[in-house]
This record gives structure tokens, sequence and C-alpha cells, in this order.
């Protein structure tokens, strides 16, 4: 005789199947639902972020060095918050985290909007949450793909990530393009551009009050989480392989990130801010589009072929576009390669989680994700610099080159796992 309860004696059950929607696909508890809506809404916010962001700066008297440096610290705390959050988050609760983090994002977007010297500005963009690249390489990723995680199994799990990233995709391109607002504004208004750009940042605070709304819809705990989240234990050894192998991925993707590509738009070609963000919307649109195509391609090709036979040909791209004659060839060959480049985000992230325990996973998406801000923090003061020196191109050429590296790199590593499906 034992004094068990019945839930001590019954393992945790996966959800019921759900009837699939526009935001959730069959099979996922719908609990998650506040999550999707946080990322959209956080997705717009960068968006715009990462193409005002150099425009700011220049606007108060910063250079491209500047600008390089300070998206360098902006994803140095972005990794060093993470990091510590896959080491010592388990001791908090996941929603009481996500709450912290919506605030952090509040008071981040007030900052930036009220200073004006270099050094707050580069203290603010260290402790903040603001997101210079094309993907979300802040805090709040490992926090909601562990709630994701819990939520789904096999294939119903890959296509979760997809319309997750494809949630972040869309709503980044429409920030992308809300960024020439300010511009909008001095035509209608007479008022100065700095103010314009100050009035997004304040609009990026109050995003932040919005997001920590949704966040106090979510349960306490995952309903169906198996295990309470743990430090890394027995997939430490594949989690810190896969982390060695982004590490490069991600470093060579530093020294292009979105605010640095606004820069160089802006040097290359004479682009105007609205052109600029009309440019981030349409290749934001089609990076969407390869999101939301990429569990249907993995079904058939396996992840590791997902993730590598994209990426190749869209950095090719990249590297043909440093070299492009004109304007419009340029931005072609930067088209083809947002419809390829960002495929492989679901499909990794299903991946990862879905080869550690369930306790590991908060644990595991942090020292994942730690690469994509850390190893890629010394990039874009390296881009920046190139860019002040007149060698326009060359973070471009550097940046495909390395990605090359890498997608070959991961091909050799995990050969055997090349036609590997979705795991459960």
């Amino acid at each position: 005789m034992t004094d068990r309860t019945p839930s001590d004696r019954e393992p945790p059950r996966r959800p019921a199947p759900h009837p699939s929607g526009w935001l959730l696909p069959a099979g996922v508890d719908p609990a998650v639902r506040p999550l999707m809506a946080a990322r959209a809404l956080r997705g717009f916010a960068d968006g715009a972020v990462a193409v005002l962001l150099p425009a700011y700066l220049l606007a108060l008297g910063l250079n491209p060095f500047d600008v390089g440096l300070l998206s360098t610290v902006t994803l140095l705390g972005s990794a060093l918050a993470t990091l510590a959050l896959g080491a010592i988050g388990h001791r908090w609760s996941n929603r009481r985290l996500l709450l912290a983090a919506a605030m952090l994002m509040g008071a981040t977007g007030l900052g930036f909007a009220g200073a004006t010297a270099f050094w707050p500005l580069l203290l603010i963009a260290f402790l903040g949450t603001l997101n210079p690249s094309s993907g979300d390489v802040s805090v709040f990723l490992p926090l909601e793909h562990a709630r994701l995680a819990d939520a789904a199994a096999g294939d119903a799990r890959t296509a979760l990530f997809a319309r997750y990233s494809l949630a972040g995709a869309l709503s980044a391109a429409l920030g992308a393009l809300a960024a020439g607002l300010p511009s909008w504004l001095l035509a209608q208004t007479g008022l100065p551009m700095l103010q314009g750009l100050r009035a997004l940042f304040v609009l990026y605070a109050a995003i932040g009050g919005v997001v920590w709304w949704l966040y106090r819809g979510l349960p306490a705990a995952p309903v169906h989480a198996k295990q309470r989240p743990a430090p890394l234990g027995p997939s430490r050894g594949i989690v810190l392989r896969l982390a060695a192998l982004f590490s490069l991925d991600s470093f060579a993707g530093g020294l292009v990130v979105n605010s640095l590509l606004s820069l160089w738009l802006f040097h290359r070609f004479g682009l105007s801010l609205a052109q600029a963000g009309q440019f981030f919307f349409w290749a934001g649109l089609l990076a969407a589009g390869s999101q939301l195509a990429a569990p249907w391609v993995a079904r058939r090709i396996g992840l590791l072929n997902t993730m590598v036979y994209t990426h190749i040909p869209a950095n090719l791209c990249l590297i043909a576009a440093a070299l492009a004659p004109g304007v419009e060839v340029a931005l072609a060959l930067l088209f083809v390669r947002s419809a390829l480049s960002q495929m492989d985000v679901p499909v990794r992230s299903a991946f990862v989680l879905a080869v550690v325990t369930p306790a590991e996973r908060t644990a595991a998406a942090s020292f994942t994700a730690v690469p994509r801000s850390l190893a890629s923090a010394a990039s874009p003061a390296l881009a920046g610099a190139l860019l002040a020196a007149g060698w326009l191109g060359a973070p471009l050429i550097a940046c495909g080159a390395l990605k090359i590296v890498y997608d070959l790199a991961l091909l050799a590593s995990f050969r055997g796992h090349s036609h590997a499906r979705t795991p459960d």
C-alpha cells in the first residue's frame, strides 16, 4: 500500500489532438496561443528596429564603426543572458522568466528613446533586448521553445515550430515596412526625423507591455510537461557538438545582421530608409514562405538535408550580391537568398529539442541558442570596421564563404543522420 496519488501512478499524457487552424497545426495544445501572438509582436518590433537602428545612430552623429560596435554589444549581452538562463534558469518558473523578459523589453525601448550619448546607449544595448539580426537571438527564444516543445510531438512539433517561425518572419516583414514611418511623419508634420525615430522606440516599449500581458495568460507550468526543467545531463554531448557547429554559422551571420545590411544598402546603393524598409518587407515575406514550406521539405529529404541543401545556394547568392554591378541585380540575388536561407530555422529547432530529454529542453535550447549571439558578437564590429574602411562587399563575401564551410562541416559530422525525419 502506498500513499501515491493517481497522478503519481500514471505518467503525464500528451494533449488530445486538437483541430488544426490558421495559427496552430492539428495535435497541438492550444495553451501556447499566447506564445504565438507574443512572437508575432516581438517580430514586428525586431523587424522595425533592425532597419531603424543604423539610421537612428547615424542621426545621433555616430559612425558606421559605432553602429557595428553597438550591434556587437547587443548580441553579446543577449548571449550572456541566454547562457545564464541555461545554467540557472531552471530555478525559476518559465512563466516568471518570460514576464521578466517582457518587462526588460519595455525598459529597453524607453531607454533607447531617451538616451542620446554613445556610452548610455551601449549600456542599454548590452542589458536590453534589442535584436539587430534577422532571426530571434534574444532571451525569449529558449523560454518559448521549451514551452512549444511540450505542446506537440513528431511532425506536429516541426509544423508548430514552422508556424512559430512564420509568425515571427511575417511580422518582422511588416515591422521593416513600418520603418519608413519616420520619413512619412516628417513629410506630413514637418517634425524632425530624430523625433520620428524616437517615437518608434517608444512603440517598441509599448509592444513589450503587450507581450507581458500575453504572458500573464500562460499557465504557471506547461500542463503536459513530464519533468521539471533541469540543467544539461544525458544530452550534454550532442548539445555541445551541435553548439560548436552552430557557432561558426553564427559568427558568419553576425557579419550581415539586418542592421548592417541596411547600412550596406545605404552606402552601396544610396537607398533611403523607406526603400530599405520595403526591401526587408519583401525579403521577410519570402523568408516566411520558406519557413512554412520547411516541414514539407523535411518530411521528404530529412532534417539535415533541408538545412544544408537550402543554405548553400542561399550563401552563393549572398556572395554574388556583394559583387553585383547594380542595385537591381543585387536586390534580386538577396531576394533569392531570403527565400532559402531561413528554411533551416524550424527544422533545426525541432531537431534540437527532440533529441534531448524533456527536462533538458530549456537548457538545450539555451546552450544551442547562445552561439547564435555569442559567436556572432565580435563580427558586427568587424563588419562595421570593414564598411567604415570602404570595403563594402567584404562582409557579405566573408559571411557567405564561412556559412558554406559550416554547411559542409555539418553534413560531414552528421552524415549518418542525413535522411532522418522528425523524432518524437
